[in-house]
């Protein structure tokens, strides 16, 4: 007796379950629907073309691989774009929709923000970091409102969340002259929120938000422990998403790890697509400085060793990897010299760490004594009776917050690590918390003498003070 092509496809995914994490049989194979089948062959059906190439490139071969087990023989699997997005006609309960225009009276998009016009697809560099998130936000622009809504967004700060996210409002804007776009940050949001109950304008405040076509929130974690704006915003997002409107979220960590977020928001968050950006692998830093080079015409000015130099240097973000390029060309240009390594070396010596040894190459120079992370962990460890392991860890008690806050104070004092650096070494903390545990040291030692006197007694015991 031979199977339907809904059968065929409910054994294959059950199998696929079995040898996939959730995740990717949640995001790439459970939005697949099956068409028909032929023979031994299976039609399925996606809904965008971003869809179709990642299934065929990443788990077609494994899915026929799957077949003969599942099903009792060999199948041939075929993918093609099928519009299966429900076009109910929505209800906006806030304002009646527009007259129809004609084509002539199209109007140019409606952005309740300034998009960066640099913060392009085209602009930007995939790789392996990324490329899951990519691929997401250009099926959103293909088909916003679909199977990725929400698209949320996650990584550490400087690594092209904003830029896909721009991106897709690109591109939505390009195809259709009438779309509204809202951008905002999610700490103006609630400026803006409380700004709306103070001036009792909180019905202006939802007509901006919830009439949208296209909401992009940057940074949703500064909603953490904001209740009333939590509660405004649960409600703008149920507002977009039952209209068939699309939502795109960025954040520093997924939705599971936003401490201080409602769980009904959490929950929303995690709905459509969660995808995350990581920090680029060498060649993938190569592309993009190349890439930054080719866009500001200096191809020709910058050799391919000194892109190398800069990508094999910098790490930490894409944002500073193109911030040291700018900044190697201005001293360039300020000391009328060719851009070679030995220049790069010379303009970005305050950035750039040694391999095996993280302290700066002046400070070698002068004879300083070795100062490195791990040391300044081993010495606030001992002198607050703490584990090294407690500094690094995400737990929040007071016992290992104050001296993990004057750990990051002398990584920041004595190293002059980044904001993201420091982040990264104690827990994958964001930059704003480090800035608060540098703001803490330096009003508690002013306010309380012993305090401060152990700091000072760490810091001498680092620098190797008599």
């Amino acid at each position: 007796m031979s199977l339907t092509s809904a059968e065929t496809w409910n054994r294959l995914l059950a199998r696929a379950r079995e040898t996939l994490p959730e995740q990717t049989v949640r995001t790439w194979l459970d939005i697949l629907e099956p068409v028909s089948i032929e023979g031994h062959t299976l039609t399925l059906g996606a809904p965008d073309q971003f869809a179709v190439d990642w299934v065929e490139t990443k788990h077609r071969v494994a899915l026929e691989q799957a077949a003969p087990v599942a099903i009792g023989h060999p199948i041939t699997i075929r993918l093609k774009v099928t519009d299966t997005r429900i076009n109910n006609a929505q209800i906006d309960i806030f304002v009646a929709p527009p007259p129809e225009e004609a084509p002539h009276q199209r109007q140019k998009p409606r952005i309740n923000a300034t998009l960066n016009p640099r913060y392009t697809f085209d602009q930007f560099v995939i790789g392996k970091s990324n490329d899951v998130a990519a691929a997401a936000a250009q099926g959103v622009a293909q088909a916003p409102g679909g199977h990725y809504n929400p698209l949320f967004i996650w990584g550490e700060t400087g690594l092209g969340k904003t830029h896909l996210m721009h991106g897709v409002a690109h591109e939505l804007m390009a195809r259709d002259g009438n779309f509204r776009i809202t951008y905002i940050g999610a700490e103006k949001f609630t400026n803006e929120f409380v700004e709306s109950l103070q001036s009792r304008t909180t019905h202006e405040f939802r007509r901006k938000y919830r009439e949208t076509d296209l909401l992009l929130v940057d940074d949703v974690q500064f909603l953490r422990g904001k209740q009333a704006v939590q509660e405004e915003f649960f409600h703008t997002f149920n507002a977009i998403y039952e209209a068939g409107r699309q939502v795109v979220l960025t954040s520093d960590r997924p939705p599971q790890e936003l401490d201080g977020l409602e769980a009904r928001l959490v929950s929303r968050f995690a709905w459509g697509m969660v995808a995350d950006v990581g920090k680029p692998e060498l060649e993938h830093r190569i592309a993009i400085l190349r890439k930054k080079a080719h866009v500001d015409h200096l191809e020709f000015a910058i050799p391919d060793d000194v892109l190398n130099f800069v990508a094999t240097h910098i790490e930490s973000s894409v944002r500073e990897l193109e911030g040291s390029m700018i900044k190697l060309i201005a001293y360039a240009s300020l000391k009328h010299r060719d851009i070679t390594v030995d220049l790069a070396r010379e303009a970005l010596r305050d950035s750039i760490r040694d391999a095996d040894d993280p302290y700066p190459d002046a400070a070698l120079a002068a004879g300083l004594p070795r100062v490195t992370l791990s040391t300044i962990q081993q010495a606030v460890a001992r002198e607050w009776g703490v584990t090294t392991e407690g500094l690094r860890s995400k737990t929040r008690t007071k016992v290992l917050t104050v001296p993990r806050q004057v750990a990051m104070h002398l990584c920041r004092d004595l190293l002059g690590l980044q904001l993201v650096e420091i982040g990264n070494a104690f827990g994958g903390r964001d930059h704003s918390t480090v800035i608060h545990s540098l703001e803490r040291v330096s009003a508690e030692s002013a306010a309380d003498p012993l305090f401060a006197e152990r700091v000072l007694k760490v810091r001498k015991q680092l620098e190797g003070a008599r």
